[in-house]
Order: C-alpha cells, then sequence, then structure tokens
C-alpha cells in the first residue's frame, strides 16, 4: 500500500472562508485535535496576515507534537521572516510558499512577465533553503497555466531546493484526468522531477475536490491538502472525511491508506463546525445528519437485516452516533417497532396493529415523526402514558438589557403532580435549559443542540435536536414547533425521559426527588437553515 500524507489547512485555507475566522484559543484546540485525527502536517495559518495568526502558529509549533507544522508565505522576504519566526519551536516543520503562475493572474495581479516571475520564485526558494531544508512551492493556478511555463517554474524551483511540489487547482477548474494528466507529465518532463515529493491541492467549485485528489493519487502523488468540512474558499476545498474515507472503503483498488483515526472523525468535524460557526450540510458525505440516516421502508428493512445492505462505511467506526432510522410515511413495520424499541417502549402485537394505522395517517401529515410524537402517538395507541415527564407550560422573558428569565412546569404522570421551576441566563436557551435541569431526578448535562428551521418566512417552525448526558451515557431527543423555544424544551425532556427509561436515575425516579443542582451552562445553538 502506498502511504497518503494527510495535509491539513483547515485553519489557513479553511479559516480564508467568509466568516470562518478563529481566535488563537480555538486554533489551538483545534490544532490538538487534528494531531489526535491522525493528519501527517499542520499547516496552522498564515503568519504575516496578523498578530493572532503568528501568536496561533507559534503556540501550535510550540505545543503540538507528532505532526510536522507547515508556515505558509507569499513568494516574498518578510513573509518567510515571519513564517520561519513562527515555527521556529516545532520539531519538525516546513515553509510553503505560493507564486502565481496562470498568465490570468501574471497580467491581471502581479502585472508582472514570465521572466520575472521566474526569478521571484528562485530567488524565494533560494533565501528560504538557507533556514529550512523542507521547501513546498506552489504555482498559483497551475492548472490554468500553460505547461511550458509550468514546467519551467517548477524545474527552477526545484534546481533551488524545493523539496515538495504542489500543483494546485487553485480555482477549482480541472478534470480529474486532465489533474492527473498534469502530475505525470511534470514527473516525466521536469529536470529533477524524478528528486521531490508531489502534493494536489484541489478547491471545490465544480464539485471535483475529492475526485481530482484521488485522480491525482493514481499519478503518484504521496500527499494531499485537505480542510475539515471542506470549509475554504468559495466552494471550499477537498473534504478530509471524504478523502480519508474514500481511500479507506476503496484502498484495495486505490492501493493506498491514510494515518487517519476514522474514530476521531466526528468528532473533529463537529468541533470544526461549532468554532467556525459553520453547519453541516444534512446530505454531506460522512459526516452530514441524513450520510447514515434512512427513511424508505425497503432500505430500513434490509439495513435492520444486515447493514451492508445499504451503508459501505459502519458510522460508528468512525465516532458517529448509530440513529440510521429515520421515521415517516414511507416506514414501515419493522422499522418503526425497532425505533420504539430504541425508545425503551414494547407493545404487543394488538397494540402494535392500532399504533401503526395512527402512525401512518400521522405520517402523512409530516416530514419526519420526531422521538417525542412517536411517543405520544404509541401512548394514545395503548391508552397510556409512555413518558414520566411531560413538559406543561413554559415562559421566558427577553429584554435588550436583561438577561433572560424563563420558568417551566413540568407533569409528573406517574403521580399527577406538577411543579414550577425557574432560572437565568444570558440567553433563553439556557435560561430555560436551567429550568429544566431542576426538574430532573438526576444530574444531566445538556451536551448539543441543533435548531433547523422547518420552512421560510416568518410563520416558519423549528426542529430541536438534543443530545444530553447522564450517569456517562448520552440520550438524544428530538422534537418540532412553531415556537423554537418550546421545540428546544419538549426535545430536552424527551432526551430525559429516554434517560429514565433506560433505567436512569431509577432510585431517584422512584422517590420523586429533583435535582439540587440548578447549574446551567447550555451551548449556544448552532442555527441551520
Amino acid at each position: 500500500m502506498k502511504r497518503i500524507r494527510i495535509f491539513d489547512t483547515t485553519l489557513r485555507d479553511g479559516e480564508q472562508a467568509p466568516g470562518a475566522s478563529l481566535t488563537p484559543e480555538e486554533k489551538i484546540r483545534l490544532a490538538h485535535q487534528l494531531a489526535k485525527l491522525g493528519v501527517d502536517v499542520l499547516e496552522p495559518g498564515f503568519p504575516i496576515s496578523s498578530p493572532g495568526d503568528f501568536q496561533a502558529v507559534q503556540a501550535i509549533s510550540r505545543a503540538v507534537e507528532g505532526v510536522e507544522i507547515c508556515g505558509f508565505a507569499r513568494s516574498v522576504k518578510g513573509d518567510i521572516d515571519a513564517a520561519l519566526k513562527a515555527t521556529e519551536d516545532a520539531s519538525f516543520r516546513r515553509i510553503h510558499m505560493f507564486l502565481s503562475s496562470s498568465d490570468i493572474h501574471l497580467d491581471f495581479q502581479l502585472r508582472k512577465s514570465r521572466e520575472q516571475v521566474i526569478a521571484m520564485a528562485r530567488d524565494v526558494v533560494a533565501y528560504a533553503k538557507q533556514f529550512v531544508d523542507r521547501i513546498e512551492f506552489s504555482p498559483m493556478d497551475a492548472t490554468r497555466t500553460g505547461e511550458e511555463f509550468l514546467f519551467e517554474m517548477i524545474e527552477a524551483v526545484i534546481a533551488e531546493g524545493a523539496t515538495i511540489i504542489n500543483i494546485p487547482d487553485t480555482v477549482g477548474y480541472a478534470l480529474p484526468d486532465e489533474y492527473a494528466g498534469i502530475f505525470r507529465r511534470v514527473r516525466q518532463s521536469v529536470r529533477g522531477g524524478d528528486t521531490v515529493e508531489y502534493s494536489a491541492h484541489c478547491h471545490n467549485d465544480l464539485g471535483l475536490a475529492v475526485a481530482n485528489s484521488l485522480a491525482a493519487i493514481s499519478a503518484g502523488v504521496t500527499q494531499v491538502e485537505v480542510t475539515v468540512g471542506g470549509v475554504g474558499e468559495r466552494a471550499g476545498n477537498c473534504s478530509l472525511e471524504e478523502l480519508a474515507m474514500a481511500i479507506e472503503t476503496r484502498k484495495l483498488a486505490l492501493q493506498a491508506e491514510t494515518g487517519i483515526r476514522s474514530e476521531e472523525i466526528y468528532r473533529t468535524s463537529r468541533m470544526v463546525s461549532r468554532a467556525m460557526h459553520f453547519p453541516i450540510a444534512f446530505n454531506k458525505p460522512i459526516i452530514g445528519r441524513n450520510a447514515f440516516r434512512h427513511e424508505a421502508g425497503i432500505h430500513q428493512d434490509g439495513l435492520l437485516k444486515s447493514r451492508n445492505t445499504y451503508e459501505i462505511m459502519d458510522p460508528e467506526k468512525m465516532g458517529i452516533p448509530r440513529s440510521m432510522i429515520v421515521l415517516g410515511k414511507h416506514s414501515g413495520r419493522h422499522a418503526i417497532r425497532h425505533q420504539i424499541g430504541e425508545l425503551g417502549i414494547r407493545l404487543s402485537d394488538t397494540e402494535m396493529e392500532s399504533f401503526y394505522s395512527s402512525f401512518k395517517e400521522y405520517a402523512d401529515t409530516r416530514k419526519t415523526v420526531t422521538d417525542d410524537e412517536l411517543i405520544a402517538l404509541a401512548g394514545t395507541a395503548v391508552n397510556r402514558n409512555l413518558d414520566r415527564f411531560a413538559l406543561a407550560d413554559i415562559q421566558v422573558v427577553s429584554g435588550s438589557n436583561t438577561t433572560r428569565v424563563a420558568s417551566a412546569t413540568i407533569t409528573d404522570n406517574e403521580t399527577g403532580s406538577s411543579a414550577s421551576y425557574s432560572s437565568v441566563g444570558q440567553g433563553p436557551v439556557e435560561a430555560l435549559i436551567g429550568c429544566l435541569k431542576q426538574a430532573m431526578p438526576f444530574p444531566v448535562e445538556f451536551v448539543d443542540l441543533e435548531l433547523h428551521s422547518l420552512s421560510a418566512g416568518e410563520t416558519a417552525g423549528g426542529q430541536a435536536e438534543i443530545i444530553i448526558e447522564a450517569e456517562n451515557q448520552e440520550f438524544t431527543g428530538s422534537a418540532e414547533d412553531k415556537d423554537i423555544l418550546f421545540a428546544v424544551a419538549r426535545a430536552f425532556v424527551a432526551a430525559c425521559n429516554r434517560a429514565c427509561r433506560s433505567g436512569i436515575g431509577a432510585d431517584a425516579v422512584a422517590n420523586g426527588e429533583t435535582a439540587a443542582d440548578d447549574s446551567v451552562g447550555a451551548p449556544d445553538a448552532l442555527l441551520i437553515p
């Protein structure tokens, strides 16, 4: 197997996406996680661009072990000096320089002749070579550069000491066969072309970044430059998780492998999404919400018999919580029985038939059926309450100059009693969750919240999906409502009821106790359009 080195530029090229800026502290935290994920090379930023970026690159160079740290620079000595200074404490490092090569860039951006650009390239590589051995050079916009001039530039920088040649598809223009062909011809035609490493850096403007990167691997490339979730300029970069899992899933066909630890993929993607405030598209391969979820009855039936019927990867091996069944009007009996069983509910065959009929009628009016709706339907079918706790009412008061105040009334369906709780918070979600945590008979940690708009316009409702942790176990709840805060509250209570049905806090529930700790700490919601 050929080992493909993963060069991660989430913290540099990924951060250049509008709105994706990171603080130095966020960069350091993500850098540690990327090292844990198993990337080989880490490009933490652009040191000359700002004092904060310089500090982040310097701190990461000092603190993150086990990966090669790359200092990024334009072909300007001041940039190179900053990159060298920021990375000087790294145990293993390189300098990465870029210079435009296409006539479009030379004429309209650099406004220099080809001869001048070749001289610049020689000069900066020779300058950097005095201080560091590993030098990566990128002829920017290479895929729109005439091959004669591209070969001349690459030959010149190899002669001056460049050790890694990156041929970037800067604007996502190339097709896979074209891109692979460039690498093959460079290796064959350029003097010294067989003495250096080659890297692929692909943008996704035509949706071909992963395909182009795989094509480059077939042409002998041993390093691919990626970002988590494919974040980056315009349509983004080659997606780390898509490339890594394509290689892992088809390693025999590709005769290649990476050092990525797949069990860290989901955690890393969530951390990047949260830090950049970039939502993950529902249909995003590998990490999207729907990537391993199925609504069609035929698919659900096959999956319950054998995962391999409709899934080519095991999500749990990537750290993705198993939630393959999404209930809707296309779902069959097998899937519905499975899902209510997952919620801790058991129905007899007669009860199941009654429930199935009411479910189908209800599902015809919905896009999906959430956990709390499913439990309510099952309870109606069997004429009993299946949840210990029910949300009776909430009130939330917000103001521009005050903390938010919330109150909630919770009904205990076993005793028939109700109690009210109140809390404050910096935001309405924090205040509301503070109330609900007080009502639970066991300590609850609020782990995650996603809010999804269900339609456009001011009448749009919202869907909330919440993850809580109790006794070192995670539980999920979901709910929909025209009032977003009510959806959040119902989803939280649904998750807590799921914990109750699994036996969490059984003694406390039996004794009618509630949590004494009224601390909150709910994370900011991620609003996904």
